[in-house]
């Protein structure tokens, strides 16, 4: 169990809801997972069809806490009219920021990203920024009023995993009280327990179980990596060294 926002979670994984095969494919996966969070993309979904209507109440009978998300938004004025159509829609505060500014990395526009966050925040959402590794774009959202911030491992649906491991690090040294959730770019399960073990607080992701062979039981592959990610965390990692040290004491071994 954890605390985030004032309410009580009790996974560390946060999963998406885009790209499944089927709608029950995707339910049987967030129910799997675990899942505490689940994202949902109004601009995708935000239509008055029956379809649309059935997906968005099963989204909301899987138990999880709704994060709408503002993708496909290109500016912070798009962000926030998407941001204020989906608290109508869901009745939640929580909103999910993304502000893209590549087509080729979507890479989160820094500016417009921090100018929809402090909007945002004024307007009374709680947000969760997607943003780069950058420390002082971290920096800046916090002093915008977020009270999380959400760095990518690398780009969204790229698979890669942690692209710059040191950026990471630098986040979680300098930011040790903020809630820090990485975002995009996980593709392995192994991928979600390295940044555990790093001491971020959460992790998001959606393509690597949504399109994976037997998404059910990758939803249940990365559930664990996070529980055991966390669980290594606290329990308290040796420290890295350059020089072997060997496990059984050396007294009383005869040397010649």
């Amino acid at each position: 169990m954890w605390n985030l926002l004032e309410q009580q979670l009790e996974s560390r994984l946060l999963i998406g809801t885009a790209r499944y095969p089927s709608p029950k494919t995707m339910s049987d996966a967030i129910k799997v997972s675990g899942a505490s969070i689940v994202t949902v993309s109004i601009r995708r979904h935000a239509t008055n069809s029956t379809t649309n209507a059935s997906f968005f109440e099963m989204i909301k009978k899987s138990g999880a806490h709704v994060l709408p998300n503002t993708a496909g938004a290109r500016t912070a004025r798009d962000a926030v009219t998407i941001a204020q159509m989906a608290r109508q829609i869901f009745k939640t505060n929580w909103i999910k920021l993304e502000v893209t500014g590549d087509d080729y990395t979507l890479e989160p526009d820094p500016i417009e990203t921090v100018k929809a966050a402090a909007a945002l925040v004024e307007d009374g959402f709680e947000v969760f920024p997607y943003s780069n590794d950058s420390l002082t774009l971290a920096l800046r959202l916090l002093d915008a009023g977020c009270r999380i911030v959400m760095p990518w491992a690398s780009p969204i649906g790229s698979g890669k995993g942690v692209r710059n491991p040191g950026a990471l690090k630098i986040l979680r040294e300098r930011l040790p009280s903020a809630v820090l959730i990485v975002d995009a770019g996980l593709g392995k399960p192994s991928h979600a327990a390295q940044v555990m073990e790093m001491g971020f607080d959460a992790v998001l992701l959606n393509t690597a179980i949504a399109q994976a062979i037997d998404c059910i039981a990758m939803a249940k592959a990365f559930r664990l990596a996070v529980e055991a990610g966390r669980l290594a965390f606290v329990s308290g990692l040796i420290p890295e060294q350059e020089l072997a040290c060997p496990s059984s004491p050396l007294v009383g071994v005869p040397f010649k």
